[in-house]
């Protein structure tokens, strides 16, 4: 094999880094590997033009490694329009571990991937995302204070998971009021898909305002428990999103509004948890701005957790981080009449936004 063969060969293997679209400019990427703890670990730093990159870490059995170094890379991005639309003076970043957290994740890996954040001198703080717990962020605070959500006893902020849920709620309201004229959620049909600790939360708050919520979910188990201790209807049927609802909640993974799903989907309104909802935001966000879909933007409805945990770097209480978390609702409102008056989709409306308020801080800090 000749030399420019070779250089072409490593050149092709570097491509999908830095010539993939979520890479989007990332400002740094660290591949984190331990041979004895069995840790693979990929930390993405998007902008730290606010502050340092705060996001959560996930832990996930990914299909394979590129599918890991897209999730981050997207995560990160989203990470940094959510603390910048919020107002909060923090980056984009987020991580995310290769593994079964239920078989693979034990205490020497977290301490081991706290070393690794440590390394990064406060650049990244990390928090807990899917397949982690608090008790988590409290094996990692052992070797490193750049994380955030430990435990309450620890002088955390605890679990974000339930304020996440509160600012979902908030947004989806909002929605409701856009579309229908009034944020009562009582008798709207509710599809809630992912049932995980925010998912249970949300199920909580519309419930209780008397919402017809319909729970779907890979974990049967949770399913039943969930049902049983709401009244939530659980989804038996093969295709959810042909369904007819007012409200289509995704709060699992990402990009469930895709080319295979968006011209099924019968809901009024997007608003969830998940982040990154929809598989390409420019496509799929102007296909439901010409089917009427209101879509409340993934990162702005779901930034309740990161208020919770930036109340440890800045010593607010509870209140403070309850206020901050329901101005989510009038957030979405400006966001919605701004696009709608526009004629643009909300996802680019709400993206501009976080984007002008990155570009007024650099300017000032030049």
């Amino acid at each position: 094999m000749t030399l420019d063969v070779i250089k072409a060969a490593e050149i092709k293997k570097a491509d999908p880094v830095f010539g993939q679209l979520s890479f989007d400019n990332h400002e740094q990427v660290v591949f984190c590997n331990d041979k004895d703890t069995g840790l693979k670990a990929i930390i993405g730093i998007h902008n730290t033009v606010l502050g340092p990159a705060l996001g959560g870490t996930r832990m996930w059995n990914y299909a394979n490694e590129w599918e890991a170094l897209n999730d981050v890379l997207r995560l990160s991005r989203g990470m940094t329009f959510k603390a910048a639309i919020t107002g909060l003076n923090l980056g984009g970043g987020k991580a995310v571990i290769i593994g079964d957290a239920k078989t693979q994740k034990t205490p020497e890996l977290m301490k081991k991937f706290g070393e690794f954040v440590h390394s990064l001198s406060g650049k990244y703080i990390t928090a807990e995302d899917v397949g982690m717990e608090t008790a988590d962020m409290d094996l990692v605070r052992e070797v490193t204070p750049y994380v955030t959500g430990i435990s309450e006893d620890k002088g955390g902020a605890g679990n974000p998971s339930p304020i996440t849920a509160y600012g979902v709620y908030m947004g989806m309201k909002a929605a409701a009021k856009f579309k229908f004229g009034s944020d009562i959620l009582e008798d709207k049909i509710v599809y809630v898909q992912g049932i995980g600790h925010v998912g249970e939360s949300l199920v909580e708050h519309l419930t209780n305002e008397g919402a017809k919520v319909v729970i779907a979910d890979i974990n049967p188990e949770r399913l039943s428990e969930v049902s049983q201790k709401y009244g939530a209807t659980i989804y038996t049927g093969n295709d959810i999103y042909s369904e007819k609802m007012d409200i289509y909640s995704p709060c699992a993974l990402g990009a469930t509004i895709n080319d295979e799903t968006i011209y099924k989907l019968k809901a009024q309104i997007i608003a969830g948890a998940a982040n990154n909802q929809l598989a390409t935001e420019d496509k799929h966000g102007a296909i439901l701005q010409e089917r009427g879909v209101v879509y409340a933007p993934d990162f702005l409805i779901n930034a309740g957790g990161i208020i919770n945990v930036y109340a440890e770097l800045e010593g607010y209480d509870k209140q403070e981080i309850m206020r901050k978390t329901e101005n989510i609702y009038n957030t979405t409102i400006e966001i919605l009449e701004s696009a709608a008056k526009n004629g643009i989709t909300t996802n680019h409306a709400a993206v501009n936004i976080a984007k002008n308020r990155i570009e007024e801080r650099k300017k000032a800090n030049s």
